[in-house]
């Protein structure tokens, strides 16, 4: 991208820029559950099943002021996790298993995770509960609109949202007026995305709160909820603008406080 970027506006509209957000200077800073990955890795002369999440993640959760705590599948313990959290974050993923919404696997869907769905659905679960700030990210977008009864397009046509294996993909998107994205982003945002799936029918309480140009739905808000937002993009692979954590780690303050 070349040119000078208009300025960003924060959460609360003080009309700061992207380069003016500093991390809030909290007693404590929100803690915010990361659900992670179960997978193989290669570190030094191991290579071993390993927990973990892209540090973009991590990266983007402490420049917005909060603290990460890596949340990998497990038998249980969502109550008493929950009970600690200020916020949870739902990354981004392999594909929801289709049986969650009572589909057959298309040819390009990728095999079922069942832990992770399984741990992260009830995570999910246990957040609502307690009107939990939850921003759910690609795979976590899509996540929470199969559990709240939604379904998803298994495949988009080729080269749309995901052209080139580990290359994220530019375009824009129109947050719809008046919801909360539109509020972070205003009426227009360029993003970085990296998906083959897309929400078809939108689950009970979701609202499209943003679209791209061919009309795949970007956005999803829960309605009634404290801050419940799903993005299809990738938010914590773009730094300089980090509007939307930034409104994230705001809402899970507000928690911290209570």
């Amino acid at each position: 991208m070349t040119g000078t970027a208009p300025p960003r506006t924060d959460a609360t509209g003080t009309g700061a820029t992207a380069t003016d957000l500093t991390p809030p200077h909290d007693h404590r800073r929100p803690l915010i559950g990361i659900s992670s990955y179960q997978d193989d890795a290669a570190w030094s002369v191991w290579n071993q099943r390993a927990s973990l999440v892209p540090q973009t993640y991590v990266d983007a959760v402490v420049r917005a002021g909060g603290t990460p705590l890596l949340l990998p599948p497990q038998p249980g313990g969502t109550g008493h996790l929950l009970d600690t959290l200020d916020g949870l974050l739902l990354a981004g993923g392999p594909d929801v298993d289709p049986a969650r919404y009572a589909a057959a696997p298309h040819p390009r869907t990728g095999p079922p995770h069942h832990a992770r769905d399984d741990w992260e659905s009830r995570l999910l679960h246990a957040a609502l509960a307690r009107d939990l700030p939850v921003l759910g990210i690609c795979r976590g977008m899509q996540l929470l609109n199969v559990e709240l009864g939604g379904t998803l397009v298994q495949h988009l046509p080729d080269d749309s949202h995901q052209t080139v294996p580990a290359r994220f993909v530019r375009h824009r998107i129109t947050p719809r007026p008046g919801s909360r994205l539109a509020a972070v982003l205003g009426p227009a945002a360029d993003v970085s995305c990296y998906h083959h799936q897309a929400v078809d029918r939108i689950g009970t309480g979701l609202t499209a709160t943003a679209h791209s140009a061919d009309g795949t739905v970007e956005a999803l808000e829960l309605t009634g909820h404290r801050f419940a937002l799903g993005v299809q993009w990738h938010p914590e692979t773009d730094p300089g603008d980090p509007r939307l954590f930034h409104a994230f780690i705001t809402a899970s303050q507000r928690e911290t406080a209570r």
